[in-house]
């Protein structure tokens, strides 16, 4: 149980890729950036499984601050994006976040791996979750996954709702741009200070 609990409270805080549903939520794209939440759950599901049957061998922790490097620039890539993008223009191009999107941000979240770890190879083997039911356990956290910036997504849409001026709905995507740049530079924090430069 604490396993879950434990998951789900990281999984539920704010962070990019929960900016960025509750950014799909508020632009009214909620319907067409499911593909984003999966690719995001799908990315977790990898990142267990890996780590649940093969430990800490698959990404040594020397190699963490350059998948952090990686994300800081993919989080910036799509900040620079959502700062970009006007509501009026965004509903006509069909520009919405995709399943590779999701795959992307959260395999490149070093996040999601320094939470993936502890739960691995601490929590795993201590409750004796071993064999078919790693990929089981996994599964179900990879769905609380799809879920949290799914929720974010249903709050942005609640929100969007309630305002009707296009200007204020681009004001809040460029705010949440400047969140995603935010989130970008601890990424970024986390390479220079995994290289010893800080």
């Amino acid at each position: 149980m604490e396993i879950f609990l434990y998951t789900l409270s990281v999984m539920y805080s704010p962070g990019p890729v929960n900016f960025m549903g509750l950014n799909s939520g508020l632009t009214g794209q909620l319907k067409k950036t499911i593909g984003f939440y999966l690719g995001i759950g799908f990315a977790m599901l990898i990142l267990f499984v890996l780590f649940g049957y093969i430990g800490e061998a698959v990404i040594p922790h020397g190699l963490i601050h350059y998948i952090a490097l990686a994300g800081a620039i993919y989080t910036f890539y799509l900040a620079i994006k959502m700062i970009r993008a006007n509501v009026e223009t965004t509903q006509q191009q069909e520009s919405h976040l995709t399943f590779l999107n999701g795959l992307f941000i959260q395999l490149l979240n070093p996040k999601a791996i320094l939470v993936i770890l502890p739960v691995t190879t601490i929590m795993y083997p201590a409750a004796k979750i071993t064999g078919i039911m790693i990929l089981i356990v996994s599964l179900l956290i990879s769905l609380g996954a799809v879920g949290a910036p799914f929720t974010y997504a249903l709050v942005g849409k609640v929100l969007g709702n309630k305002i009707a001026n296009p200007i204020w709905f681009n004001r809040l995507n460029k705010l949440m741009g400047i969140l995603l740049i935010l989130s970008g530079l601890f990424m970024f924090k986390d390479f220079l200070n995994g290289i010893n430069l800080l």
